[in-house]
Order: C-alpha cells, then structure tokens, then sequence
C-alpha cells in the first residue's frame, strides 16, 4: 500500500504540478540493432536548473542493474521508490518502447528536459542518451541517440 502511495504521489506531482491540466504524452524509444542483451532505461524529467524532477518510466525490472543507468542512479540515491508502479520489461536491440503518459501542461516551454540513460548487461553504459527539452515545438521531432537508442520522439 506504501509504495503504491508513493507511485502515486510521484505521478501526481509530475502530472499536475499546481493543478495544471495535463495531456496525453507518447513517449517513443527505438533501440538500434546494438547486438546485445535487452536494454534498461531509465527516462526522468529535470527542471531549468537541471535538478532532478521525477521519474516516468523504468525499463528493466531488477534493480540490481538500476546503477548501470548512471545518471538516473545519481540523481535519486538509487531509491526503488521512485520507480514503483513505473516499470516493465527491458527493450531488446532494434525494438521500440512506447509509452502514453498524462504530462502536466506545465512540463513543456517551461525548461524541463526529458533525459534516458541506457545500460545494457556486458556493454558500456550510456548515461543521459538523450536529452531533450520538452517544448511543444519539439513535438513529433526525432532526436538522435548516442549508442543503444537510434532515435526518440514525443508526441502530444
């Protein structure tokens, strides 16, 4: 019930930050034919001043990889807490991960950016893969990935 709670509480403030309406959000990860095992990914939100904001989605269930996602790890302490009721399963090379989330209208042309690390097991970590601020305009645009992630897009 506890974490349940708190997965709720998290979602909440990143939903409906001082009451604001929220929107539909399909968050799109398309992995690149890396040759390897599935891969975790974390994908969380950090404010205009780059401190941390919450979390939206964990792929990969056990935790004892969650550190490989380097950046994610570092800006929660590795808390589980953060991720409880967010997760499924890892992505394997050259598959996609789509997500549909209610975002808070206030995320976007606010200077909050959406950051994925990516990990996978025997090979090097990727932290902060992506960033990408969440605007409107930025909407539909692919933005490349470094290693592990061929392209994300968001879409409202």
């Amino acid at each position: 019930m506890k974490s349940l709670l708190v997965a709720l509480a998290l979602t909440t403030a990143l939903t409906l930050p001082s009451m604001a309406l929220a929107r539909p959000v399909t968050l799109t990860t398309n992995l690149t034919n890396y040759g390897g095992n599935g891969a975790y990914l974390a994908l969380y939100v950090t404010d205009a001043k780059g401190a941390y904001a919450g979390s939206l989605w964990m792929a990969g269930g056990k935790s004892k990889y969650h550190e490989h996602l380097s950046d994610w790890y570092r800006v929660t302490g590795g808390n589980s807490a953060e991720i409880n009721g967010i997760t499924g399963a890892s992505v394997g090379a050259g598959r996609a991960l789509s997500i549909t989330l209610d975002l808070a209208d206030t995320l976007f042309d606010a200077g909050y950016a959406l950051h994925i690390d990516a990990a996978a097991e025997d090979m090097r970590d990727s932290p902060s893969e992506i960033v990408v601020p969440l605007t409107a305009a930025g909407a539909g645009k692919a933005t490349a990935g470094r290693r592990y992630i061929a392209n994300f897009t968001y879409d409202m």
